[in-house]
């Protein structure tokens, strides 16, 4: 082959005429020379460059030697020559071949410098035509035709008509019965399908297709018919007068016979007229055409002047007059074969007849079948839900019927494409009749913009657009329009994504279309990734979205320590006041001493200036620590990522979390105030069992609080943050960073036991919180009586070694009476603070056994596992039954991933 194309045209024509010829060189001299001129001479651009016409003369050609079966066999073949695109020039290998096929004596007005070859060419030539598959399908020379009736046809066709391009019914072709093919030799496939077109004929012969014998005159067509009157329907009707009105009724015209009935919405034969019922059952099948004519023309009427249908709708109808179109020239061409037959006294094997009508019929009725099908299966449906209803329609075996609805896709999918490239390049969306998958919503403001203002019609996204695509192209325009109406970012879209080449027309559309998973799969993906990646870059750089992030893990979930812990020794003077007497500015000015105070001073001063302090409502009896609240203000794009939702989150979190600090706080002061009060006390050895009581319930406090902070602060925060940042990391558009973040948020609620289905479990660990709180301060008024009598005994043994260095008495009788008293009456106050810390000690631990109960029955590990901490002696296990039971059931459980 590569050989064959580095020789010269003039080598090639030469053994084109060698091969025709069957001579060598130095013979065709005279053919090649003659060949040469009428290749580069100015006569060839005179001819009429239609495949479709030059297709329809041979079959013409055919059909007038009654060789119905070779017309079907040669038409089923130039459709495959057209579907496989082997030959480009397909009209010109047409027409050599016709050239060569005519007969040298008959006059032709395009010349006949064909048949120069014609008599030379052998049978078995190598170079036989496509369609000549078997021996005599086409001879090479035509009994002569009296009269112009075998001039050609002046009418300008395309090359797509509909009969050199048809498809077969849903249901297929008739077969051809078996009886009548007994004796013949087996067919190929091409030649059982021009047998089959063929049978389809009424009262068609049992003759071969390949015979050259002529069929002869139907006796039905060679009866001359009774003389009829005008305006007499009882005369027979002629087959020529059924073909007149079989043409108009092709056109949706009534004509004089053929009539449409509205009650049963069909083309019938007036039952007045003499017929006989060959020919009316001939008539009534092929009148069905023009019943699908009407079909499809009455819903392009009807959806063409409908300006709400839309631009898919109108290109819809288009593709559908384009079609009605090629329809119409093939009728011109029938109505000229009549006006022909017309104009020249031919015999009856060169006249139109009902049986000829019905092969050149035979592929536009199932191309207008298919088109009347399809309108049926669109109606009701605009925009994308019409192209997905064309695009199911599509999936089909049928090669030629896929081509038919591929075309049509073309047509409709374009305004859907331009739709699509005009909101991924630019951000645009002109969808004035609501046919895109993309839905805008005028209303919303802009701040709301990324999360509500654009959203997806799921009804219109196209069937050969998948999900993922959609959701990115949704991704895209969202993103420009977010960069420029939020960001306030003047980068072109073209600098963001270089635009790619549009559908400038159904014909790249068809092409885009039949790479979905390639060409176009690659554009969705670059304008996606490169609008993100500048998004992001946007946001990070000029915004600051992942220290903010940060900011919020330091602050508001409590990660910078010294800050919070020194912020706390601060407010600790000022959150003991009752709620009322606060003020938000006395708070705020401790906070900036906090901060300054602290590593927390070197952090951006954009990120400084947002930090704030919140009082939450004020309820009766409250004190500042339960109002206090830190606050995080944001604005901006930052405030697409962390939403008034998130912000409220962040707050539940925060005074959670800052609940259970304070409770560390103050277990430190309990067992600071033990560890100083414990010598002093060595000399009142009536309060050693009280205090050992408080050293008891102490330790389980702060074993209860140690374990609570381990979990929150490592299973819950550090996890759930490392997770997130993980995604923050490999995030490729905001959507995954928004994601990413309200995870992240209902995953520490959730394990936080601040969700809904925890409120039984928050509600026991407030409830310890208190009695943590309660017993601070009955520790507290236990010290302080004890300390102020421990006070007054030193001050008694003070005295009374002055009065003893000065030479008196130490004490009177009075005074040591008055001690004695007073000493018994706080010994008399003994009994009362042990019994409250008892009852203390039984409030706390009942809690505690309830709380275990009900982490034990989570269903999440991880609380599973802080009941084992907590209990990690079995201590409680002891004291409660249900307690015993639960730990049994959940020590035996085998982990679900075994």
């Amino acid at each position: 082959m590569a050989a064959l194309d580095q020789k010269s045209p003039n080598v090639l024509l030469q053994s084109l005429c060698c091969r025709i010829t069957g001579k060598s060189e130095a013979e065709v001299a005279h053919q090649f020379q003659y060949a040469v001129r009428v290749v580069g001479s100015n006569y060839a651009p005179t001819i009429e460059r239609d495949e479709f016409l030059v297709s329809e003369k041979i079959k013409k050609e055919l059909l007038k030697q009654r060789r119905e079966g070779d017309a079907a066999l040669f038409s089923e073949l130039h459709r495959k020559l057209q579907t496989q695109g082997v030959l480009k020039h397909r009209w010109s290998v047409l027409y050599l071949l016709l050239s060569l096929c005519e007969d040298p004596r008959k006059p032709s007005r395009v010349g006949s410098y064909g048949a120069l070859f014609a008599q030379a060419l052998p049978r078995d030539a190598h170079s036989t035509p496509f369609y000549c598959t078997r021996p005599g399908s086409l001879p090479l020379s035509y009994p002569e035709r009296s009269g112009p009736g075998g001039s050609q046809i002046s009418t300008s066709m395309g090359t797509s008509g509909i009969s050199s391009l048809g498809v077969y019914s849903l249901n297929g072709p008739t077969p051809t019965p078996q009886p009548l093919l007994a004796g013949h030799p087996p067919q190929t496939a091409g030649q059982q399908l021009g047998s089959r077109l063929a049978w389809a004929l009424p009262n068609s012969s049992a003759l071969a297709p390949t015979s050259r014998a002529p069929l002869g005159p139907s006796p039905l067509s060679t009866r001359a018919p009774r003389p009829r009157h005008d305006g007499d329907l009882t005369a027979e009707v002629g087959e020529a007068a059924l073909v007149r009105d079989i043409l108009y009724v092709f056109q949706g015209i009534d004509g004089k016979f053929i009539k449409m009935s509205n009650t049963d919405n069909c083309y019938k034969i007036d039952s007045k007229v003499v017929l006989c019922k060959s020919l009316r059952d001939t008539s009534s099948r092929l009148a069905e055409l023009g019943w699908l004519h009407n079909k499809i023309r009455k819903y392009t009427d009807s959806r063409s002047l409908d300006r709400a249908f839309g631009l898919v709708g109108q290109s819809f109808c288009a593709s559908l007059h384009q079609e009605l179109k090629e329809y119409y020239r093939l009728l011109a061409v029938l109505h000229s074969q009549v006006e022909d037959d017309q104009g020249v006294n031919l015999g009856v094997e060169s006249s139109l007849t009902l049986r000829r009508l019905l092969v050149w019929t035979y592929d536009p009725k199932v191309r207008l079948k298919t088109l009347a099908a399809l309108v049926d299966f669109c109606q009701g449906r605009k925009g994308g839900e019409l192209a997905s209803a064309v695009h199911a329609y599509g999936k089909t075996g049928d090669p030629q019927m896929r081509a038919l609805v591929q075309h049509i896709l073309s047509l409709v999918s374009h305004p859907i494409l331009n739709f699509l490239y005009r909101w991924i390049y630019d951000g645009e969306l002109e969808d004035t009749y609501h046919e895109f998958f993309v839905a805008s919503d005028p209303t919303v403001k802009t701040d709301r913009l990324w999360h509500d203002k654009y959203s997806l019609r799921k009804s219109m996204i196209p069937t050969f657009i998948t999900m993922d695509q959609a959701r990115k192209v949704l991704l895209i325009g969202k993103s420009i329009n977010f960069l420029h109406q939020v960001c306030h970012d003047r980068t072109s879209p073209g600098k963001i994504t270089p635009a790619s080449k549009s559908t400038d027309s159904p014909k790249d559309a068809a092409e885009l279309l039949s790479d979905l998973e390639g060409a176009f799969q690659g554009k969705i993906d670059a304008a996606y990734f490169e609008t993100s990646k500048y998004l992001l870059n946007v946001l990070n750089q000029n915004y600051l979205l992942l220290e903010h992030l940060q900011a919020m893990r330091r602050y508001l979930l409590l990660g910078q320590g010294d800050f919070i812990r020194h912020l706390m020794d601060l407010l600790k003077p000022e959150l003991a006041r009752p709620a009322t007497t606060l003020y938000q500015h006395n708070l705020t000015g401790i906070l900036e001493t906090a901060v300054r105070a602290t590593n927390a001073q070197y952090d951006n001063a954009e990120i400084l200036k947002r930090l704030d302090v919140r009082l939450l409502e004020v309820s009766p009896g409250d004190t500042g620590w339960d109002v206090f609240s830190l606050d995080y203000h944001v604005e901006g794009p930052i405030a697409t990522v962390f939403t008034r939702e998130c912000m409220s989150h962040y707050l539940r979190v925060f005074n959670f979390l800052w609940r259970a600090k304070r409770m560390e706080y103050i277990l430190t002061d309990i067992w600071k105030g033990q560890m100083c009060n414990a010598k002093l006390l060595k000399s009142m050895p009536e309060l050693s069992g009280v205090l050992h009581q408080c050293h008891i319930l102490a330790n389980e406090m702060v074993h209860f609080i140690h374990q609570m902070q381990y979990y929150i602060t490592f299973e819950v925060l550090e996890c759930c943050w490392d997770e997130l940042w993980n995604k923050v990391e490999k995030a490729q558009d905001l959507d995954h960073i928004i994601a990413a973040h309200e995870g992240f948020l209902d995953s520490v609620i959730s394990r936080c036991l601040l969700d809904t289905n925890s409120r039984s479990l928050l509600n026991q660990l407030r409830a310890i919180f208190d009695q943590i709180i309660e017993f601070q301060s009955a520790q507290d008024s236990l010290y302080r009586s004890a300390l102020e009598e421990l006070t007054l005994r030193l001050q008694y043994e003070e005295r009374k070694k002055q009065r003893d260095s000065e030479g008196e008495w130490g004490v009177t009788a009075e005074q040591e009476a008055e001690e004695n008293r007073r000493i018994q009456e706080f010994q008399e106050t003994i009994p009362k603070m042990r019994s409250q810390l008892r009852i203390l000690t039984h409030f706390y631990q009942g809690i505690v056994q309830q709380f275990l109960v009900l982490i034990m029955t989570s269903p999440d590990e991880s609380l599973r596992f802080l009941s084992f901490r907590l209990d990690f002696n079995e201590h409680y296990r002891a004291r409660d039954p249900r307690l015993r039971a639960s730990l049994g059931t959940t020590r035996g459980r085998r982990p679900s991933n075994i």
